[in-house]
């Protein structure tokens, strides 16, 4: 394949891994009536393999010098959106495909991750599972437990609506242009339940307690009640002296729950 030139505007490194991009389309299970969604396509790539799956398709292209490759893939199961993702309506663009589940498999790039990744949790409905090949540090810290050093309140939001797991490195070498940092491919799964009982309070309260990384839970959140949480933390096994990034994905809902109702 003759490469475009990446646009470094647009956050374009080009994977060229054959086998890497038939294993990134394998790590989802579709139906002929599910529905995948891919962001950042470039020349097809990975298109080419999510095409092969025979369900539904949107790609969604920022690059409009990209047409002359993907314009081939477009059909009765297949639609191609030029334009930025983060400034569209997903649910309106896909709304007259009699899709079952949505799913998203795409190499995003790594500037715009967090908000990507935010506007598919926010999503009135959401994906069944999201596949993106990303920073792998930014791998590492979706997936990071406590006491890891990547892990912080986007963490925990992601955590809130989907379980996170790290799938697979990929070197730095298999893109064009190559990037100065390793990636990896991670996989959300969407939950069933999201465990706490007010939404915007837990992720208010997480925002917080993360505030200062080097400050004790304590002195980040002054504007709560702390005898409260110290008697919920008690009960939970941890010290007056315990950091955010100490607590545990499942005790944070705990001690946020608890806190409301105490």
């Amino acid at each position: 394949m003759e490469y475009i030139k990446a646009q470094k505007k647009f956050g374009q490194n080009f994977l060229k891994s054959k086998e890497i991009l038939s294993k990134i389309a394998s790590s989802v299970e579709v139906g002929k009536n599910d529905l995948i969604i891919e962001i950042g396509p470039g020349m097809g790539a990975l298109t080419e393999y999510l095409i092969q799956k025979k369900c539904y398709l949107v790609c969604y292209e920022i690059d409009e010098r990209m047409s002359s490759y993907l314009n081939k893939y477009e059909n009765e199961k297949c639609k191609l959106i030029y334009g930025d993702f983060l400034k569209q309506n997903i649910l309106e663009d896909i709304k007259d495909i009699p899709y079952e589940n949505i799913y998203v498999v795409a190499n995003i790039p790594y500037y715009i991750t967090s908000p990507i990744i935010s506007k598919l949790i926010e999503m009135e409905i959401k994906p069944k599972e999201i596949v993106l090949l990303v920073q792998k540090e930014f791998a590492e810290r979706i997936t990071a437990e406590s006491k890891h050093k990547e892990y912080n309140a986007f963490t925990l939001y992601v955590d809130l609506e989907y379980s996170a797991s790290f799938l697979f490195q990929v070197d730095r070498e298999h893109f064009i242009p190559s990037p100065k940092v390793d990636s990896a491919v991670i996989k959300l799964s969407r939950k069933k339940e999201i465990g706490v009982q007010n939404k915007e309070f837990y992720l208010q309260f997480i925002r917080d307690a993360f505030l200062n990384k080097r400050k004790t839970l304590r002195n980040n959140l002054k504007n709560y009640d702390w005898e409260k949480i110290q008697r919920i933390l008690d009960g939970l096994g941890y010290k007056e002296s315990v950091r955010a990034e100490e607590i545990s994905k499942e005790d944070f809902k705990t001690l946020v729950n608890e806190y409301e109702v105490k």
